[in-house]
């Protein structure tokens, strides 16, 4: 049976969610079906568009994705800071970027005096309002929706386009959350849609790519940060050069089929991850299969249980690729 998202979310451990979305009936309708003989890959075009949107709009940043024909990966960052610290009229412009809000909300977005007897109504508002604008639930309905009502717009139909619930997952370390990406990001390469990681179209993957030739990173995706924590600034705490490097050469090693051929300088970085180097390609490949819940080290995972009160015994076998023996 399916558990209520609020069961699965433990802000405490970690920030960090892998979520996936699949279409009804995991039909080709956002790529080429073979069984009618229509291409629907500008469909990718919009889901990425709107998840690019969302990132200006939630106190959720966005550190990978993948399109693909049948379903959609995110990996997503909940930042609480970031929602706390907007004033009460940043919560209600941010609100309205996406939704019309109510009578009261519109006429304090436009700076009009509120009546005494309606402040209590609109602080309650707005305190539902900040709560949704760090829920990744909201997110992804705010993704998902606007998708089935266009392409039902297109296909001049009506009912479900996507299934009814998205899949989350808890991210509950470095090595977890890294791990996690180059397995969301190399997806075209996966299922042989895209030779390298610059072709691999509708991905996060290619943004940093792209930006890196620039000697930049994409505004709209998490940042890698380096080692850097004097500042703690927000963002992934490795070197963006080393994984870049690591998810090329996974990929080459997955395009060439040639399982367990890392090299030595791609060691290096699985070392510092703390991940076993013949458990690499493994993970990157079977990632959906062999965790089906929190990913993350025995001892991480022992403290996500017991502040949501649940058994490890359900999640504990897949560790064992999470960690050196």
């Amino acid at each position: 049976m399916a558990r209520p998202r609020r069961t699965l979310i433990s802000i405490e451990d970690t920030p960090y969610y892998h979520c996936c979305s699949r279409v009804v009936r995991r039909a080709f309708l956002c790529g080429d079906d073979k069984y009618t003989g229509k291409n629907y890959d500008h469909r990718r075009g919009w889901v990425e568009e709107q998840i690019l949107k969302l990132t200006e709009v939630f106190a959720i940043d966005v550190a990978a994705y993948a399109v693909m024909s049948n379903h959609l990966h995110i990996v997503l960052y909940i930042d609480v800071d970031k929602v706390n610290q907007w004033s009460d009229r940043d919560v209600v412009e941010q609100w309205h970027k996406c939704f019309n809000g109510t009578a009261l909300t519109q006429k304090f977005a436009k700076g009009e005096v509120i009546d005494e007897h309606l402040v209590a109504q609109l602080k309650h508002q707005i305190a539902i309002y900040r709560s949704r604008l760090s829920d990744i639930s909201w997110f992804m309905r705010c993704l998902n929706e606007p998708i089935a009502r266009q392409a039902n717009l297109e296909d001049n139909c009506t009912g479900h386009f996507w299934e009814g619930r998205f899949k989350s997952q808890a991210l509950l370390d470095e090595a977890a959350v890294l791990a996690c990406m180059a397995y969301v990001e190399l997806n075209p390469i996966r299922a042989k849609k895209a030779k390298t990681p610059e072709q691999s179209d509708f991905t996060s993957l290619k943004l940093r790519v792209t930006a890196a030739l620039k000697g930049k990173q994409p505004s709209k995706l998490l940042p890698f940060i380096g080692n850097e924590r004097e500042h703690q600034p927000k963002g992934i705490a490795f070197s963006l050069k080393d994984y870049l490097e690591l998810v090329d050469e996974t990929g080459r090693v997955i395009r060439d089929d040639k399982r367990g051929a890392i090299s030595g300088n791609a060691e290096k970085i699985l070392n510092r991850l703390n991940i076993p180097t013949k458990n690499w390609v493994k993970i990157i490949t079977e990632f959906g299969q062999l965790f089906h819940g929190p990913v993350g080290t025995l001892q991480e995972l022992d403290s996500y249980c017991e502040h949501l009160g649940k058994r490890r015994r359900h999640f504990s076998n897949s560790c064992q690729y999470m960690q050196v023996d």
